[in-house]
């Protein structure tokens, strides 16, 4: 009876976290973003940034992964990480921009955090600038060995149009479409998630690491929740952190300064399945996932201590 219980909470709170907090988020980012690239916008971004960004080490197709995990998901880069192996982008670049979305906060977790009390511009602007830092160090570190030749190819991405009144309803459905999607798909992995979280809870495994390591990291001034929402991170992902934070914050466990601070070392795509999910674009991808992943370690480095400093 314990395990159903325990099994039926799990559900009642990814259910409420998905359909009450990550859909109506998901649905209008995905209708403006949608909107914007039916318009012509998003291209018209993309093709005035990639030139700035070449040093780095991104192109035009990567300048849209960012735009993609910045406002919609972090599964929405994996077809243009397709895209660029099967158009011929060179491994190096490829290499980049894979460290940039790993490096950079996803869109289905950063923005329902803001209901957490997450301030959402620092957040945005930290994760561009730790995308950008790991692009670059894979690009010129890292990965500098990887070939960089590429033939000429096409950086546009093809997109619905808007023209009229029907057009637009056509994209706001799609969009909303997808949204759902996106919702409900977070339900299982989310449920396994927190039954694992609250299993292991229950066993005392989490209070026996917090009781061995947490006096050391008070005396470095970190919370010894940290523990808890590392471990959870790494092993189920962002969207299972979300809901982790929620309850936490629900029963007074974390208070919103911790929400804050711990955003850059928390609300990136480097964890299990994360990392699974974007190598599975293709054989290169994952070929060059060792120095992708080495920059963005870096990045988000350099993202913990922005959210740190600012708090």
């Amino acid at each position: 009876m314990e395990l159903i219980d325990l099994v039926l909470k799990a559900g009642r709170s990814a259910v409420e976290l998905s359909l009450f907090v990550l859909l109506p988020i998901m649905v209008l980012m995905l209708c403006v973003m949608r909107l914007l690239e039916a318009r012509g916008v998003m291209d018209w971004v993309v093709a005035r940034l990639a030139p700035v960004l070449r040093p780095v080490g991104l192109t035009g197709l990567s300048v849209f992964a960012a735009l993609q995990i910045s406002f919609v998901s972090f599964a929405a880069p994996l077809a243009t990480l397709a895209m660029m192996e099967q158009r011929g982008v060179s491994d190096r670049h490829l290499a980049a921009t894979l460290a940039m979305v790993f490096a950079m906060g996803q869109a289905n977790v950063m923005f329902p955090m803001a209901a957490l009390d997450l301030r959402l511009g620092a957040a945005l602007v930290f994760s561009l600038a730790g995308g950008l830092l790991a692009a670059a160090a894979t690009y010129h570190v890292f990965g500098r060995n990887l070939p960089a030749f590429e033939k000429p190819f096409d950086e546009t991405v093809k997109h619905p149009t808007a023209e009229d009144g029907k057009g637009v309803l056509d994209v706001i459905n799609r969009a909303g479409a997808e949204a759902f999607r996106i919702a409900v798909g977070v339900i299982p992995m989310l449920v396994l998630s927190l039954v694992a979280i609250t299993f292991l809870r229950q066993l005392g495994l989490f209070a026996w690491l917090t009781g061995l390591l947490g006096p050391l990291l008070q005396a470095v001034a970190i919370d010894p929740n940290m523990i808890v929402l590392t471990l959870t991170k790494a092993l189920a992902g962002g969207t299972a952190v979300l809901g982790l934070v929620d309850d936490m914050l629900r029963e007074g466990a974390i208070g919103t300064p911790l929400v804050n601070q711990s955003a850059g070392w928390l609300v990136h795509t480097l964890d299990v399945p994360g990392f699974a999910i974007l190598i599975s674009a293709g054989k290169r991808v994952a070929r060059v996932a060792r120095p992708a992943v080495l920059g963005a370690c870096v990045g988000i480095a350099l993202r913990t201590v922005a959210h740190l400093a600012v708090g």
